[in-house]
């Protein structure tokens, strides 16, 4: 039966929702408050959160980054602020769809099942993949061919961004507005220099300058391999960080 985690601390609107969704037939699972919210994230592991924006202890926009450091959760947000910015701010911050309440049962249903229909399996970031590469959210690292990088803020969630699109080309625009929230493109440079200081963590941390699973793609952006090759840098990276 597929879990869904319902994160709402208004009473009677979570008592509707888990009754709407129990009868449509999924497993549901309820928090309160944003910090058991991400308590039963861990513990439940859902194929999918329904996420209040008004929370106590964590508002959901806290709640959203940090589940966004463990996975690639589908993630609906609900909220009563329906102006465009807010929900232009939710999508930029990783949300995967945003409904202002109040709201209908059918419309809630639909975008619940749409969103379980198109996206892929989750994957957590504790887990390990086939290449050898494994995200440590709590300490902010990287464990590559057994060995353990740590990164700063920006470089866990650049590796991040590329690692969740594996095997595609992500442009630097993408990157800046998923990373550092730069949707003008300003400031391009600074994903070049954030890519060389990652892949050289990557380098050091393996011991061995020809591995890392990251390659720029001249034109273009840059892309996790999804066989973590051991191709050198691209004839058109500068090795400068500065």
């Amino acid at each position: 039966m597929t879990r869904v985690l319902v994160v709402e601390d208004d009473p009677d609107l979570s008592l509707a929702l888990r009754t709407l969704l129990t009868r449509a037939g999924y497993e549901v699972a309820h928090a309160d408050n944003g910090r058991e919210g991400l308590r039963l994230l861990f513990a439940e592991r859902p194929a999918l959160m329904l996420l209040d924006i008004g929370l106590p202890q964590l508002n959901g926009w806290e709640v959203l980054e940090r589940t966004r450091d463990l996975s690639d959760l589908p993630v609906l947000l609900l909220t009563a602020r329906g102006a465009e910015t807010d929900r232009v701010r939710g999508l930029r911050a990783g949300a995967d769809d945003y409904l202002p309440k109040p709201f209908g049962n059918d419309e809630l249903l639909a975008r619940v099942e749409a969103l379980l229909r198109r996206t892929a399996p989750t994957r957590w970031a504790g887990d390990s993949f086939d290449d050898g590469l494994r995200l440590v959210p709590e300490r902010r690292s990287a464990v590559w061919q057994g060995h353990e990088a740590r990164l700063s803020d920006i470089e866990y969630r650049l590796l991040q961004v590329l690692v969740r699109n594996r095997g595609r080309v992500i442009t630097t625009d993408q990157l800046l507005d998923r990373v550092w929230d730069d949707p003008e493109g300003t400031g391009r440079e600074r994903v070049k220099f954030a890519v060389l200081r990652l892949r050289r963590k990557l380098r050091q941390a393996a011991g061995d300058e020809a591995a890392d699973p990251l390659e720029a793609v001249r034109g273009l952006g840059y892309r996790y391999r999804a066989d973590g090759g051991d191709e050198g840098p691209a004839p058109d990276e500068d090795e400068s960080p500065f």
